[in-house]
C-alpha cells in the first residue's frame, strides 16, 4: 500500500504503535510505589503497626464493600508461665525475629515491658473466621490509634504518583520519536532537523538572535559562529528587512560599531544617531563628509587595490582590457594627491590625461592612432568621473572623513545610502567606500577597538566588491560579522561568477526565507542536504501463507524539500547552522523612526538652465537667429617621427550609439 503526504513517498505498512515507554513508566511507578509504601510503613510505624499492615488494609477493603464479609487471619498472642493467652499490644513488641515450630520467623521480639509483665512467648494463633469490618474496628482503636488505612498510606501513594508524572514526559517523549521513526525511518547520517527550541538546546545558543512565534526565549546561534558570518536569502517582502532589524538592534544594545548599506534608507531613519558619531556617506545627502580617495592611501601599492574597486567589469570577466587599462591610469594619477575635483578635471581633459602620461609606461593606453582603444578607456574613466563630481567640496562637507581613520577609531556607525535616480551614478563610490572598510578591518582589532558588523542589504545592488571576498573566507581572524541579505544565488553569480558558490558556502549561519527565482527551491534543498533514513518495511502475505515479514532498507532523500521552500509563506524562514536545521516564523518587526532618510544638498551644477513648470506650460520658444556655421579646418597631416612611416588608415565614423554601448562594453582591438 503506497500513499503521498507531505510530498513524501511512503511504501511501508506499519505495525500497530504502542507507547511502550509510557507502558515502562507505569510499571516503573508501580514498582516504585511499592518501595515508597514499604519504606514508610516499615520506617514510619510501630512494630506491631508495620506487622500487620497488610491485614489492616486487606480488611479495609473489604470492609467498605461489605460489612459482613469473613475472611480467615491468624493473629498475634503473648503468654508466660500461669498466665492466659492475650493479644499483642504496641509496647509488647519491637523489631526483631522470634523463630516459631516448623522454621518459621515472626520478624518480631517482646519487649523488655512484656518481659517484666512475665510473658516470655510470643506466638501465631490458629487460623480463624474474622468479620473484616469487625476485625478493622478492632485493629484501628487498638493498634492504630483511630489512623485509618488511607491516612498511613497517602503519602507513599503520593510519592508514586509524582514519580509516574516524573516518568510520563520522557516516556511520551520517546514513544513520539518512536512512532516517528516508525513510520518516517530512523536518521542515520545527514543534516538534523529541529524544533527552535531544541535548536537552542544543541547549539548552544547565546549569541545573536531572532524573535519568534510561539517561543518565549530568542533563536539563537552560538556567540562563536557571529565571527563566521550569516547570509539572508529571500525576496523583497519576505522578512529579511525584519531580521535585520533585530540584528541592528542588538548590535546597537551591545554598543558595537556597524557599517550598514542601506539602499532603501529604512536603517538609517531608524538607526541613524549624530551623537554616537553616526556618517553617512551620500555626496547627494548634506549630513555627508567630505571624503577624498587620495587621503586614504597610505603607500603607492595601495593606490592599485583602490582602483580595482572603482573600476569593475559588469560581470566576472577577468583580463578586460577597458578595466585593467583605466586601473593603471587611475592609479598613476593618485600618485599627485589630487583631490576630487582635480581628479575629475583631469579624467574629463583628455589633453590633461595626455600630458600627465606623457613620457611614461601608461602612455600607450590611450594612443590617438589607436581610436577605439583611446575612446574606451576615456569613457571609462569619464564613468568614475561621473561619481567623484558628486562629492561635496571640503567646504561643502560636514566634517572630514576617511575609512582609514575610523577604522582606527572605530567610533559611531557608518551608513551608506543612495536615491534611486542616482544609484547607478553613485555605485562605484559605494563599492569603494565599502571594499576599502573592508580592506582596513581584516587585522585582529586591539582590546581597545569595538568589534565592527557589516550589514549589507542588497548586495546585488553593488558591483563587485574585491575586498568582500577576502573578508568572507579569510577576515575571520578579524573578529567583524558579515550579515549580507540578497535575493538568490542567481544574483552573486552574475557578479561574482565562480566565486559566488564559494562565497555562499562560507557563512556559518543562512536564513532562506521564500523566493520565486528559479530553481532557488532546488539549490538550498542541496545546500542543506541530504539525510540517510533507515526505514521498517512490514510485507503482509494472504493464502495459506498468511503472516507478515519485517524487512530494513536504507534511503537517502533531501531533508527539507524543494516544494518546502518555494512555499514559504511571508515571515517564515529556514535556518541551519552546521548539521542542524531549523523551521521558524518571526513577527514583523519595526522600530520608530528617529532621523530623517535623506536632507538633499543643494548643488550649483545640479541646477536646470530653464524652469520646468515653464516648459510643461507651453511657452513659446524664442526665435533663433540663424548665423552662418564656420567653415571647418581642413586636418593637419600626422607627422611622423624620425625613422618612422605611418601608412594611411581608413576612418570610419562610428554611430553613436554603438560608440556609447563600445564605452561600456568593450571593445575588441
Amino acid at each position: 500500500m503506497a500513499k503521498t503526504t507531505w510530498g513524501r513517498k511512503e511504501t511501508i505498512i506499519w505495525p500497530q504503535n504502542r507507547p511502550i515507554y509510557t507502558y515502562a513508566a507505569i510499571f516503573a511507578a508501580m514498582i516504585l510505589t511499592v518501595v515508597f509504601v514499604y519504606g514508610w510503613v516499615r520506617f514510619s510505624t510501630r512494630p506491631l503497626q508495620w506487622f500487620y499492615a497488610p491485614v489492616y488494609v486487606r480488611t479495609s477493603v473489604f470492609g467498605t464493600f461489605s460489612r459482613t464479609h469473613r475472611s480467615e487471619y491468624r493473629m498475634l498472642f503473648l503468654t508466660g508461665h500461669g498466665l492466659k493467652p492475650g493479644p499483642v499490644m504496641n509496647g509488647d513488641v519491637l523489631h526483631g525475629k522470634t523463630p516459631e515450630p516448623g522454621g518459621r520467623v515472626i520478624p518480631l521480639a517482646l519487649s523488655v515491658t512484656a518481659l517484666q509483665r512475665g510473658n516470655d512467648l510470643l506466638f501465631r494463633g490458629p487460623v480463624r473466621s474474622y468479620v473484616d469490618a469487625r476485625l478493622h474496628e478492632y485493629l484501628k482503636a487498638a493498634v492504630y490509634a483511630g489512623r485509618d488505612a488511607s491516612a498511613i498510606l497517602k503519602p507513599p501513594l503520593l510519592c508514586g504518583v509524582g514519580a509516574f508524572l516524573v516518568l510520563l514526559p520522557f516516556a511520551v517523549t520517546l514513544d513520539v520519536k518512536r512512532q516517528k521513526a516508525l513510520k518516517y525511518g530512523r536518521r542515520l547520517k545527514g543534516p538534523e532537523r529541529l524544533t527552535p527550541q531544541a535548536f537552542n538546546r544543541t547549539v548552544k545558543g547565546n549569541g545573536i538572535g531572532f524573535k519568534t512565534d510561539g517561543m518565549k526565549d530568542m533563536l539563537r546561534i552560538p556567540a562563536k559562529a557571529e565571527a563566521q558570518h550569516m547570509q539572508i536569502i529571500g525576496d523583497t517582502g519576505a522578512g529579511k528587512s525584519a531580521m535585520l532589524f533585530q540584528v541592528l538592534r542588538q548590535v546597537r544594545g551591545r554598543e558595537d560599531s556597524a557599517i550598514v548599506y542601506d539602499p532603501a534608507r529604512e536603517f538609517v531613519k531608524r538607526f541613524y544617531d549624530p551623537s554616537r558619531g553616526d556618517v553617512i556617506l551620500n555626496p547627494l545627502d548634506k549630513r555627508c563628509p567630505y571624503w577624498g580617495p587620495a587621503e586614504e592611501l597610505r603607500s603607492r601599492s595601495e593606490a592599485k587595490a583602490l582602483a580595482a574597486s572603482l573600476f569593475q567589469p559588469p560581470q566576472d570577466r577577468k583580463g578586460e582590457f577597458f578595466i585593467e587599462s583605466p586601473q593603471k591610469i587611475f592609479a598613476f594619477l593618485m600618485a599627485y594627491g589630487p583631490t576630487p575635483d582635480e581628479l575629475v578635471q583631469w579624467m574629463s581633459n583628455p589633453d590633461e590625461i595626455d600630458r600627465r602620461l606623457k613620457g611614461t609606461e601608461h602612455a600607450h593606453l590611450i594612443d590617438p592612432r589607436a581610436h577605439q582603444q583611446r575612446a574606451g578607456v576615456l569613457g571609462s574613466l569619464g564613468l568614475v568621473a561621473d561619481s567623484l563630481r558628486l562629492l561635496p567640496k571640503r567646504e561643502e562637507g560636514n566634517g572630514v572623513w576617511t575609512a582609514t581613520e575610523w577604522a582606527e577609531k572605530r567610533q559611531g556607525w557608518v551608513f551608506i545610502t543612495s536615491l534611486p535616480a542616482e544609484r547607478e551614478a553613485l555605485r562605484p563610490l559605494q563599492s569603494l567606500w565599502i571594499d576599502w572598510l573592508v580592506l582596513r578591518l581584516l587585522n585582529e582589532p586591539t582590546k581597545e577597538q569595538k568589534r565592527v558588523w557589516f550589514v549589507i542589504d542588497e548586495l546585488a545592488s553593488l558591483q563587485k566588491l574585491p575586498q568582500l571576498h577576502t573578508a568572507i573566507t579569510e577576515g575571520r581572524k578579524g573578529r567583524n560579522p558579515v550579515v549580507l541579505g540578497f535575493q538568490g544565488k542567481a544574483q552573486l553569480e552574475y557578479l561574482y561568477g565562480h566565486l559566488a558558490e564559494v562565497m555562499l558556502s562560507q557563512p556559518a549561519t543562512s536564513v532562506w526565507l521564500t523566493t520565486k527565482e528559479p530553481n532557488a527551491g532546488e539549490w538550498v534543498s542541496k545546500f542543506i542536504g541530504k539525510v540517510e533514513i533507515e526505514r521498517l518495511r512490514e510485507t503482509h502475505f494472504d493464502g495459506t501463507r498468511a503472516g507478515h515479514n519485517f524487512t530494513i532498507e536504507r534511503q537517502v532523500e533531501p531533508l527539507v524539500l524543494e516544494s518546502e521552500i518555494s512555499g514559504l509563506p511571508d515571515l517564515h524562514a529556514f535556518m541551519k547552522y552546521q548539521n542542524f536545521v531549523t523551521y521558524f516564523s518571526f513577527p514583523y518587526f519595526d522600530m520608530p523612526e528617529v532621523a530623517k532618510p535623506f536632507e538633499l544638498r543643494e548643488r550649483r551644477d545640479d541646477k536646470l538652465p530653464y524652469d520646468p513648470k515653464a516648459v510643461r506650460g507651453g511657452r513659446p520658444e524664442p526665435e533663433l537667429k540663424q548665423e552662418p556655421e564656420p567653415s571647418a579646418p581642413a586636418p593637419e597631416p600626422n607627422e611622423p617621427a624620425a625613422g618612422q612611416s605611418i601608412q594611411p588608415e581608413t576612418v570610419v565614423t562610428p554611430d553613436v550609439h554603438e560608440e556609447h554601448a563600445a564605452v561600456h562594453d568593450g571593445w575588441s582591438l
